[in-house]
C-alpha cells in the first residue's frame, strides 16, 4: 500500500511540451498542407493507407462515408466548443487512449500514443484532453510513404494530406524552428 496525501493529486502538473509553435510561425500554418475536399466519399477514394485523420469533425465524416480510420486523433472541440454529443459518442466508440496535450504544443505522451497507433494494426482513436491540432504535423513524419493524413480547415473542408518524401522533408524543418527540444520529438517520431 502506498502512503499518499490528498496534496499529492494536487501537485500533479499538466506534461510538459516537447516542442509549441512560436507566434512566429503561426501564419505558416493557415495553408492547407494538401487539397481541400468537401466529399468524404470522395476523398476515401484516393486516400491512402493508413489513414491518419485529426479532429473530430473530420473523424465523424469519414466513419459516416463508412471508413473507420487507422488513427484518429479527437480532442472533443470544434472551432472552441465543444462538439454535440453524437460526434463525440460516435468518434470515442472503438479503443481509445488517453492523452494530455496542451494548446499548441507537441507532448511526450502524444507522439508517443501516434507512434504506437500508427503501428498498431487495429484502428486506435487518440483521446487529448488539451488540444490536438498540431498532431497532424508529427502524424505526417511518423506515417509511412502513400499514407493519408486528413484534417480539417474550418469551414472549407477536409485537407488530404499524402505522405510523400518531399512533404515529409517540408514538416520536418517547419517542427525544427519550434521552441521547446525538436530533437527529442525527432528520437521518438524515427523509431
Amino acid at each position: 500500500m502506498t502512503d499518499s496525501s490528498p496534496s499529492d493529486a494536487d501537485d500533479a502538473s499538466p506534461p510538459e511540451p516537447l516542442v509549441s509553435l512560436p507566434k512566429s510561425l503561426r501564419h505558416e500554418l493557415k495553408d492547407p498542407i494538401g487539397p481541400v475536399e468537401t466529399d468524404p466519399h470522395s476523398l476515401l477514394e484516393v486516400a491512402g493507407e493508413p489513414l491518419v485523420t485529426v479532429g473530430d469533425v473530420v473523424t465523424y465524416h469519414v466513419l459516416e462515408a463508412g471508413r473507420t480510420p487507422d488513427v484518429a486523433i479527437v480532442d472533443g472541440i470544434t472551432k472552441r466548443e465543444a462538439v454535440d454529443a453524437v460526434i463525440r459518442e460516435t468518434v470515442t466508440a472503438g479503443e481509445t487512449v488517453d492523452v494530455e496535450n496542451p494548446q499548441g504544443a507537441l507532448t511526450d505522451a502524444l507522439i508517443r500514443a501516434l507512434v504506437a497507433a500508427i503501428d498498431d494494426p487495429d484502428p486506435v482513436t487518440i483521446l487529448v484532453d488539451g488540444e490536438e491540432d498540431l498532431a497532424t504535423l508529427p502524424a505526417i513524419v511518423a506515417a509511412p510513404e502513400g499514407a493519408s493524413v486528413v484534417y480539417g480547415q474550418p469551414d472549407k473542408g477536409m485537407v488530404h494530406a499524402v505522405v510523400t518524401d518531399e512533404r515529409r522533408a517540408a514538416i520536418r524543418s517547419l517542427l525544427t524552428r519550434f521552441d521547446g527540444d525538436p530533437e527529442a520529438l525527432f528520437s521518438i517520431l524515427d523509431r
